[in-house]
Formats: structure tokens, sequence, C-alpha cells
């Protein structure tokens, strides 16, 4: 194989979905094969070595999480050695598309994931759901989703009303309903913020022997922004890979969360909110020793006159 640092070499951040579809074959070509799967899908494979990494992720949120519009994994690729296989979305779908299903298919017919010694799938969202929901293609993998959802189905989660357009989509047939489909999973870990009230009734459904649920709390909508930009996300799947992933291996990590301003900022939403001042000015004070902050000055100021005024 071909120095993977080809990889890295041509940015892909704002390209059109057609357009970025070419520059992955550009790169793939040597390295492995890009394959779309009808108008909304496409599969991006990159060989290398004996860990595959299965992404999920969307087109449209992409850029969010790297500088060069690059799929997540190719940092890993690159970093670690490992393989890559992404599938990808034009928007949001669940990848509840009948190419993907036979993509799957032909992966499981002829023997694709038996010449890994490890297989990881990720997702976040709705590439969450379906990185749990694919997953059962790989029997022994182990898998990171990031709030998933559980289905779409409106007679299990009809108190979901976020996404009313996919209720027309089909989620009770083959790789339907995602907590079923980590059964086969060695083990899974279900990331999500309590605070968020439908991601945690989805977490709830994924209550399974082999699957654990921890709480980010005060993370918010965007879990794997966050957690990329406190760059803790890589980590967690090298620990994943490596087996180390656990509560506590998560916890610890998890702890970067005290210097990142998106956990900062929704923790001060929260404290305000709630009238709580004592500890509005514990937040702003700890915020503005580590950086200047005018709007946690501005509430710690606010804070104090509350509490001399009780």
């Amino acid at each position: 194989m071909q120095d993977s640092s080809a990889l890295f070499e041509q940015s892909f951040e704002d390209l059109s979905w057609p357009d970025w579809i070419k520059a992955t074959c550009s790169v793939t070509e040597h390295h492995g094969y890009t394959e779309e799967l009808g108008q909304h899908h496409a599969a991006v494979f990159v060989e290398h070595g004996k860990t595959l990494l299965v992404s999920f992720e969307a087109h449209h949120r992409i850029d969010d999480l790297t500088s060069t519009g690059h799929p997540l994994g190719w940092q890993l690729v690159h970093s670690l050695g490992w393989s890559h296989l992404c599938l990808v979305s034009e928007k949001d779908t669940w990848f509840r598309e009948a190419r993907v299903f036979g993509f799957f298919d032909r992966l499981i017919d002829d023997g694709f994931f038996e010449d890994f010694d490890r297989i990881i799938f990720y997702g976040a969202g709705s590439c969450g759901y379906a990185a749990a929901a694919f997953s059962v293609a790989a029997p022994g993998a182990r898998v990171l989703a990031i709030q998933p959802q559980a289905t779409l189905d409106p007679r299990v989660a009809e108190w979901d009303d976020r996404f009313l357009k996919m209720r027309r989509v089909a989620f009770d047939d083959r790789f339907g309903y995602a907590p079923d489909m980590l059964d086969a999973a060695e083990h899974a870990f279900i990331l999500y913020d309590p605070e968020m009230e439908l991601d945690a009734m989805h977490a709830a459904l994924f209550t399974r022997p082999n699957v654990t649920k921890f709480r980010m709390r005060h993370l918010g909508k965007r879990i794997d922004s966050s957690l990329m930009n406190m760059k803790i996300l890589l980590r967690l799947l090298a620990q994943l890979s490596s087996g180390k992933l656990n509560r506590l291996s998560i916890a610890k990590l998890y702890r970067s969360r005290r210097s990142s301003p998106e956990y900062q900022f929704n923790l001060l939403r929260v404290t305000t909110r709630e009238h709580r001042h004592k500890l509005v000015v514990w937040l702003a004070t700890a915020v503005l020793k580590q950086r200047r902050a005018p709007k946690f000055r501005r509430a710690m100021k606010q804070a104090k006159n509350m509490l001399s005024a009780d």
C-alpha cells in the first residue's frame, strides 16, 4: 500500500456533496475505494492495518469535526495505522436505504470483516443509530455511539417529535431496532447528556448486559463536537480498540470538560436559569482563572449582587 500521508495533502472543506465524492475518489483509488450507494449515500474505504474503524458520518457535519473536511477516521489511519470504512450520507437519513442494506449484505457474503483482527463501529446522533444498527454485520465488534436514537418508529418512540418526516421511513425491517442489533457486539458504549430528555429516553432503550451507558451532563446537543474540541474523541476510540475503555477511563478523560468553553457556557446557562447564585460565582471564578471571559465576569457580578440583596 502506498504512503497514507497522501490522504492529508488536500482539503475537502466546504465541498458540495458531488464534489466531495469526487475528491474522495481521487484519493482512495490508491488506498481502497469510494462507492456511491444511490444518490444520498457513499462508502469510502481506506485499507491499512488490521484494526478497522467503521464510522457513519453526515456530509453536512463533517466540517464541524475536522478542519480538512476529511472523514473522522482518516486521522486514525494516519496516526494509528488503522483501516477505515466510512459510510457517508448527504444529510441525516439514519442510513435507512436499500442500497446501504445491500452494501452490508455484500460485505458479509464476501467475508470482508473476517480480514480484520478488531472492528469498531462509531457514530453520533442519526449516525450513532446507524453504528449500533449495522454493527450486527460484524459479530464481536465494539461500538461507540454518541446520542443515538434507538428507533424512530412511532409505535415505539412516538414521544420523539424532533424528526417527524422520518416517521414515513420504515424502522421495523432489516437493521431496524438498534438496541437489538447490539446483541451481537462484544460491548457497546452509549454516551449522552441526561439533561437532553429525549436523548436520555432513547439511551434508556439501549439497556443491555453488554452496553455501558455514560452520562455527559451539560454537554448539550453536539456531544461529538464538544469531545472533538476537548481532544478526547479519538482517544476514546483508541481506548475502545485496545480494550481499555470502561466507565472509569471515560470519567478520567471527561475531566477535560472543566476547561471546555462549550461545557462552561452550558453550565452557566443552567446555573443562571436556576438562580443558583453561589454556583455562578464559583463557576465564573474558575473560568476567569483560565481565560478572559467577559460574560462570566458579568454573570459573577450579577450573582454577587443577588446574594447581597438576599
